[in-house]
């Protein structure tokens, strides 16, 4: 592991810490403990045993016997307690795996949710278990800890046979006191082999995981179009399935091989640990064996010896394979740093939003110029408008010029790149964020309606205020089904987690996402599109009442469908990013533009 990957480590402890310091003092205290614990018996074994060669008396063996299980018992009743505050924190970490992202998703700013690579970072996160990366990395350093501090124990028990070793050799025995640093270099040698090696398999293993967690999404992919009825109309009536199940197959194939591969790797690795801590213990039980032999140490003395050595050439082996983990595993950590250490570069404002009773508000686009981050093209290019409150206005114009730009801009999803937008005279980077979007209630294209109760879809949080949430539906055009429905407001959308919900149609839900606007009573009424998903009859009725939907309210709205700007008050016609024409419907009618060209290519097809 580099020092980068150490940092991102300490990083993500020092993050943890922060809110969950008693889980820290646990962890520590359950490493010691558990380490620790078995060399108790180790120490006692040698001792009872020398006891018994040298005859002593049956109550210093007692008093011996006492002392070890008193030892062991409080140890392991500590070691108990701690493990069940350690567990039962973990858990509650890998429960709520996905919070401290989710938090920071619906924080950051608007412009990184648009990002690509923020975008791909997410999902690798997501892919790759970073929902669960912090309860990992705690459970690895937990082992780290105990493997850590059990080498250190087995090195204070052992280190006196090599010194004692030593002193004797260099009087003769067996040729040379160097014999016990050759020892001790071959030891370390192996040692260093199996943390290649352990490294090497490691990242191959989390190479392997990181090309299956593709596979896995694109086998995701696959079963979530048999999981519904929608996808299966076009798998049907265009006769893929064939196509289907040979993707579906391929998929499947190169996941079984990627499994195979890691299980390859594992076993591999398994075995390099294995073999280097059976010959590492080889090494040291003949070197015991040689000072025995030459009476340096006690029976007993072999016995607690023999035993540290099995402790520590097992504990270096789960150190090695723990530390290759976290170096494995380190881009997952950086990703989450990453993701997590995205700055906020909007800026919040500080000036409170006047409280208008007549709602009164004017807007001012002046020398607006936009382009997305990352971008050399301008999507808004020198924008110059005005308009005031109560005004109804349309904007229109090919796919492309800037029209649903000018609502992100408006509602501060984004930053102005050059120019400025100012409500009642004033910059909208001034004013407190929070409260300059209340002024907004929106209804974009992509809208979504949650599988929660009706009621709160409409009000947008827990507490309903009923009387307005079915007033918002009846002027929304959803109130006749609202009165079918057996649970009223409680009644919940979809049946994914209530298999008494109710399925809306598309355009249901579209007068639903409606309501909720009308239910915000907004002093702006942006609609992007509202009537997409609505047939004829539907978009008719909603056109009619538009009037009543929005009052005396400002409404925005943006539409493929010209015939639905008649009604509109003031129409903007958008191109490469300009305003190029403006007007009300029979104006723009008789002009010679873009307008009357976009006109003409649709009044075709109306009755």
């Amino acid at each position: 592991m580099s020092r980068k990957d150490w940092k991102n480590i300490f990083i993500l402890l020092g993050s943890l810490s922060e809110k969950h310091k008693d889980v820290l003092i646990s962890l520590v205290g359950l490493s010691v403990f558990t380490a620790v614990r078995p060399f108790i018996t180790v120490v006692l074994t040698g001792m009872l045993v020398d006891a018994v060669y040298a005859g002593v008396d049956s109550g210093l063996l007692l008093r011996y016997v006492a002392v070890g299980v008193t030892g062991t018992f409080l140890m392991q009743a500590a070691e108990g307690v701690l493990v069940m505050f350690f567990n039962r924190k973990l858990e509650y970490m890998q429960e709520i795996q996905g919070q401290p992202l989710n938090r920071k998703s619906m924080a950051m700013d608007y412009e990184y949710l648009e990002n690509v690579d923020v975008h791909e970072t997410r999902q690798r996160l997501e892919r790759l278990g970073g929902w669960s990366l912090m309860a990992r990395v705690l459970s690895v350093v937990k082992k780290i800890l105990r493997e850590g501090v059990t080498v250190i124990a087995a090195v204070f028990v052992v280190v006196p046979m090599f010194i004692r070793g030593s002193h004797s050799l260099s009087h003769g025995f067996v040729g040379s006191w160097l014999m016990s640093v050759l020892l001790l270099a071959a030891v370390l040698l192996l040692i260093m082999v199996e943390f290649r090696f352990g490294n090497y398999f490691n990242k191959k293993m989390a190479d392997a995981r990181k090309e299956m967690s593709g596979q896995e999404a694109r086998y995701k992919y696959y079963l979530e179009i048999l999981s519904g009825c929608e996808r299966q109309k076009d798998l049907r009536t265009c006769k893929q399935q064939k196509l289907y199940e040979r993707e579906f197959e391929d998929i499947a194939r190169g996941i079984k091989k990627t499994i195979d591969r890691i299980a390859g790797f594992t076993v591999r690795d398994a075995f390099t640990q294995q073999s280097v801590s059976a010959f590492s213990g080889f090494l040291v039980y003949v070197f015991a064996g040689l000072l025995a032999c030459a009476g340096l140490i006690s029976i007993g003395g072999v016995v607690t010896y023999a035993a540290s050595i099995l402790l520590f050439t097992e504990s270096v082996g789960k150190l090695v394979y723990q530390l290759s983990w976290l170096g494995g595993n380190a881009g997952l950590a950086k990703d989450y740093i990453d993701y997590m250490g995205l700055p906020q570069r909007k800026h919040e404002g500080t000036i409170p939003v006047e409280k208008r009773r007549d709602d009164r508000f004017s807007v001012e686009f002046s020398h607006v110029s936009f382009k997305y981050p990352g971008s050399e093209k301008y999507v808004i290019r020198d924008l110059n408008l005005q308009f005031e409150i109560g005004e109804k206005m349309a904007i229109v114009g090919r796919n492309g010029s800037g029209k649903t730009t000018f609502i992100k801009l408006l509602c501060r999803l984004y930053d102005v790149t050059e120019g400025s937008i100012k409500v009642n005279g004033i910059d909208i980077r001034k004013y407190d964020y929070a409260q300059y979007c209340d002024l907004f209630a929106v209804v974009f294209q992509d809208f979504q309606v949650f599988d929660f109760p009706l009621g709160e879809n409409v009000a947008a949080g827990g507490e309903v205020d009923e009387e307005r949430a079915v007033d918002a539906l009846e002027r929304a055009g959803v109130g006749e089904r609202y009165h079918t429905l057996p649970g009223g407001l409680s009644t919940c959308i979809g049946k994914e987690f209530e298999e008494s919900g109710v399925t809306f149609s598309g355009g249901e839900k579209q007068k639903i996402a409606i309501a909720r606007a009308i239910y915000k009573n907004a002093p702006f009424v942006i609609m992007d599109e509202p009537t997409a998903a609505l047939d004829p009859e539907s978009e008719c009725e909603v056109y009619a009442g538009f009037d009543k939907m929005v009052g005396k309210k400002t409404a925005i709205y943006i539409s493929h469908r010209l015939a639905s700007c008649r009604f509109c008050q003031d129409i903007l016609v958008f191109d490469e990013g300009k305003v190029v024409q403006r007007g009300r419907h029979e104006e723009l009618e008789r002009q010679e533009g873009l307008y009357k060209e976009l006109w003409n290519a649709q009044a075709q097809y109306y009755a």
